[in-house]
């Protein structure tokens, strides 16, 4: 009696470690194929030096920088052909913005995909080292968050040439970094907002967030728990899609047509909030008001040493992956739904299969 009850507890806690390791880390996700149009590498490895270098420091208190960023963004997502507004973003009293380029019809559910242009900034340290924006305060931020900024003015410029069938909405955020992360100020909170006041359906929110820092090296991925390496890998080689546990089938679909589109590996995880580093970016303020979101990410902390250091620089970083991450986030704006059997071929435009 003994022994069958210890077979029945084993097999119980392996049938509940198997089923938990479905959940969270979707494996057996066929690809969806599909060939996605050319990225500009030049084009992206030229904006992110631009916000880094040029316009660099774009932290929360560098307000005029933050602004010639915004006027940047701006003028990119105009010439991407896409339909271009401001969104009025306050905090503390201080003046910010999004920046917004829609596409397709006007109606109907949206995709939104969204990066932050903002940096971090510890403005403490700066005036105890006499007031002024140093990289050992303020961070250059190429991969936090320029990469994902640039990715965002990409895919402006790849929709542009191939209208999608769907609504898309791009959002260029402000204030994702602290001291404005998890308040109400965030750019992307006032955003999440707005959709929400309008009544406006949403299918999917994507957070781009870090997308340009890779690693063939082994031991150069970390995880925030002990023992998942043995699930994913040990190289930061991979582009990884984050969500909570309620969108397994969502992320089902989302993992499949982004593996379709290009060849560099796709992981994902659903993962309850407790998790360290699973609601770190803008989609957490689409959770809050009801939206299903996804982020798109490198892994920041987990794999980047330079995550908000003044090593976080432009030549770091890895264009041609870089390039595949914007060509698998287009893919899933292609048809009417992420997940519909509609993959884009690049021989015939911007028309669905």
């Amino acid at each position: 009696m003994r022994g069958r009850r210890l077979a029945l507890l084993i097999a119980t806690t392996v049938s509940a470690t198997i089923a938990a390791v479905i959940v969270a880390v979707q494996p057996w996700v066929t690809p969806l194929p599909s060939a996605p149009p050319a990225v500009d590498i030049a084009r992206l490895r030229a904006d992110v030096r631009h916000l880094s270098v040029d316009l660099y420091p774009r932290s929360y208190d560098q307000v005029e920088n933050l602004d010639r960023s915004a006027q940047f963004i701006l003028a990119e997502l105009r010439s991407g052909g896409g339909r271009v507004s401001e969104q009025a973003v306050e905090a503390e009293g201080v003046a910010y913005r999004n920046l917004i380029a829609r596409y397709g019809p006007e109606q109907g559910t949206v995709l939104v995909i969204g990066a932050h242009y903002d940096s971090h900034g510890d403005v403490q340290q700066a005036a105890r080292n006499g007031g002024e924006a140093t990289p050992a305060t303020h961070t250059p931020g190429a991969d936090d968050n320029a990469s994902g900024t640039a990715a965002l003015l990409e895919l402006a410029r790849l929709l542009g040439r191939h209208p999608p069938a769907r609504p898309v909405e791009l959002v260029a955020y402000t204030l994702e970094e602290p001291p404005y992360f998890r308040t109400e100020h965030m750019g992307s909170a006032w955003h999440a907002r707005a959709l929400r006041a309008d009544a406006r359906p949403v299918e999917l929110m994507l957070s781009l967030e870090m997308v340009g820092y890779f690693s063939d090296e082994p031991g150069s991925q970390l995880y925030p728990v002990s023992g998942m390496e043995a699930l994913y890998s040990r190289r930061g080689d991979f582009i990884l899609v984050a969500g909570h546990l309620g969108d397994f089938a969502l992320m089902r679909r989302v993992k499949a047509r982004m593996a379709g589109a290009v060849d560099l590996p796709v992981h994902s995880i659903n993962a309850p909030a407790q998790l360290q580093g699973i609601d770190f970016s803008d989609h957490l303020n689409y959770w809050r008001e009801g939206y299903p979101a996804l982020m798109i990410t490198d892994t920041a902390f987990l794999r980047n040493p330079h995550y908000h250091r003044a090593e976080d620089t432009c030549e770091k970083l890895d264009y041609v992956r870089m390039g595949k991450v914007v060509q698998a986030v287009f893919a899933l704006t292609r048809g009417t739904a992420v997940g519909g059997d509609q993959p884009f071929d690049s021989a015939a435009g911007s028309a669905p299969r």
